[in-house]
């Protein structure tokens, strides 16, 4: 990485020391040039998942269902415990029969919001996937109004490492989150979701 790097510094001395004797049009194109980036290993886009859903509802009542313990009942998990404010908990509760630490998002914090319009926690791995659930990532949702009566969601999730159970975790939630903002765009077309048949199920494994 570091022998590139001169690379570029050497080509920019060279292109200083004759850009006096060149022509004007020659030494733009030359410059334009030496701005496209040598690869150096810092050009691979970060891994992020990326979901975006237009939700039946105005903003304000798309912004209530995220940013409140009741609101995320409605299409997020059975149970749960939000505090709008910066370090504020955002926990949600999947399974609230598991011991402590166990129930699902236990102990994520919010990162900052903008009312409204955006608001960033920290995540966690699920209870099966240990090592990765010791490490922490970021979700960003945004929200956008999409014409009358309607909220456009986009949510981005980054922060990941590579590797081992880094890339199990990826993959799990590039299939939950979609399911989650099904939930979200259902919980307002048909209703709250009815978590009665789930909490049976989970107090039988318990």
């Amino acid at each position: 990485m570091m022998e590139k790097f001169l690379e570029i510094e050497n080509l920019r001395a060279r292109f200083r020391a004759r850009s006096i004797s060149m022509p004007f049009m020659k030494r733009f194109a030359l410059l334009l040039l030496l701005c496209v980036p040598i690869e150096m290993g810092f050009g691979a886009p970060e891994k992020a998942i990326d979901r975006e859903v237009i939700v039946k509802a105005p903003v304000d009542k798309v912004w209530q269902a995220w940013t409140t313990t009741e609101g995320i009942k409605t299409f997020f998990a059975p149970d749960g415990h939000v505090e709008l404010r910066v370090d504020g908990p955002f926990e949600i509760f999947f399974n609230p029969y598991a011991p402590a630490g166990e129930k699902g998002a236990d102990g994520m914090r919010i990162i900052g919001f903008q009312e409204n319009r955006m608001l960033s926690f920290t995540w966690n791995a699920p209870p099966h996937l240990p090592e990765a659930r010791k490490q922490r990532s970021v979700v960003i949702v945004r929200f956008e109004s999409a014409g009358e009566g309607q909220t456009r969601v986009s949510l981005h999730h980054v922060g990941w490492g590579e590797g081992g159970e880094w890339d199990k975790a990826f993959a799990y939630f590039s299939t939950a989150w979609p399911h989650v903002l099904q939930n979200l765009q259902e919980s307002f077309s048909k209703g709250p979701v009815n978590w009665t048949n789930w909490l049976e199920q989970l107090k039988k494994k318990n």
